[in-house]
């Protein structure tokens, strides 16, 4: 082999191999700093910077203190309910409203599918005013199910991964199926809905992890921090005017984590298959 192209495939493979080996290091760094920090006393914290090894592995009071001051089993309580209604019901609205769009011919339906579009490009900020004023006429602010309705009806992308999938089931299941005598939600339940468990899983990860992280509307939203704490929220206990008290935050962020790891490893099957198969579809 020519020396200068043995050189520049070295160099290449090299150079791909340190790249590698950055991207893992600015992955793994904040959540190896998160563990460390997390089996800190708080006097060892103040003492030692965040990279250093704690005296003991099985110092578990920051653990206690977390999940007891910030209430995370409330939290947790809160935050289950939340995802189980939010997620059942961000499934049925975007599906069937995905089904009414690419199923049915009438004069608004590209008008709906551009509106749509439109309130995705504006960023949910700039809402916030009127939406903060129509919660607060309907007495929804500090209550779960004025939060729940909130997420629901914030769910544009799901409607088009929905939309997406329903172009590639033929429209001949449908005229089948009423031939025989179902009606539309017949077909749809019985029929189209149980083809989209590609698409259901991929929205169902996608909303699940926005809803468990949702942060700024949960804080504006449920503002009593005692009956209606969140898992994203609970964390700010430990944030103040004088300082943040670190120990305690990433011990509750590792307490925040396992759920979620768990579920991931217990279904990581049906994630990558959902996530392959119903993004990609089209």
């Amino acid at each position: 082999m020519n020396p200068k192209k043995l050189i520049s495939s070295i160099a290449a493979a090299a150079l791909k191999y340190v790249s590698l080996l950055l991207a893992v290091f600015a992955a793994l760094y904040p959540l190896l700093s998160i563990v460390v920090t997390a089996f800190k006393s708080p006097e060892e914290y103040a003492s030692t910077n965040v990279m250093t090894l704690p005296a003991s592995w099985l110092y578990f009071d920051n653990f206690i203190q977390a999940w007891t001051k910030a209430k995370m089993g409330l939290a947790f309580f809160n935050s289950g309910i939340i995802l189980l209604f939010v997620l059942a019901g961000s499934i049925m609205l975007s599906s069937m409203t995905a089904y009414a769009l690419n199923r049915f011919s009438f004069f608004a339906n590209q008008i709906v599918r551009n509106l749509f579009l439109f309130a995705s490009l504006i960023p949910g900020v700039a809402m916030q005013v009127t939406v903060y004023q129509i919660m607060y006429s309907l007495h929804l602010i500090n209550s779960l199910h004025g939060y729940i309705i909130l997420l629901l009806g914030t769910d544009v992308i799901s409607i088009y991964i929905f939309l997406q999938f329903f172009e590639t089931l033929p429209k001949s299941l449908d005229e089948s199926a009423i031939i025989d005598g179902s009606t539309y939600f017949g077909v749809f339940f019985k029929i189209l809905f149980p083809l989209l468990q590609p698409a259901v899983v991929t929205c169902m990860i996608l909303k699940g992890v926005a809803t468990y992280n949702e942060y700024y509307m949960a804080n504006m939203y449920l503002q009593d921090k005692n009956r209606f704490p969140v898992v994203a929220t609970s964390l700010y206990t430990f944030t103040g005017p004088l300082g943040n008290q670190y120990n305690f935050i990433c011990a509750g962020v590792i307490i925040t984590i396992i759920p979620a790891l768990i579920i991931f490893v217990a279904g990581q099957k049906q994630i990558y298959a959902g996530l392959a198969n119903g993004a990609v579809k089209g």
